[in-house]
């Protein structure tokens, strides 16, 4: 068993969802491409279960993101706040 165990204090968040809702992407598609089974993509996006070190990384080389674009111990802000914040509009 790992020395780390998962929960409130040591959470891990992921935009696995809006990624690959982004391309859209199924469950099963990106299951595939990771080599796992859609229940597991599903158990990663609601947060029900961590990715290993590997399993991460798959995750990131379909998406073509860094680790830390996809996964945080902080949770995420919205991407449009995100773009939003950076590049304010014009008046």
């Amino acid at each position: 068993m790992s020395p780390v165990r998962r929960g409130e204090t040591l959470p891990i968040f992921n935009r696995i969802r809006v990624l690959r809702a982004e391309r859209g992407m199924s469950r099963a598609q990106l299951a595939e491409l990771i080599d796992v089974n859609p229940q597991t993509v599903g158990a990663l996006e609601r947060g029900d279960h961590y990715p290993s070190l590997d399993l991460a990384f798959r995750i990131c080389d379909v998406f073509g993101l860094p680790v830390e674009a996809v996964f945080s111990r902080t949770e995420f802000t919205p991407l449009s706040t995100e773009f939003y914040r950076r590049h304010p509009k014009e008046a």
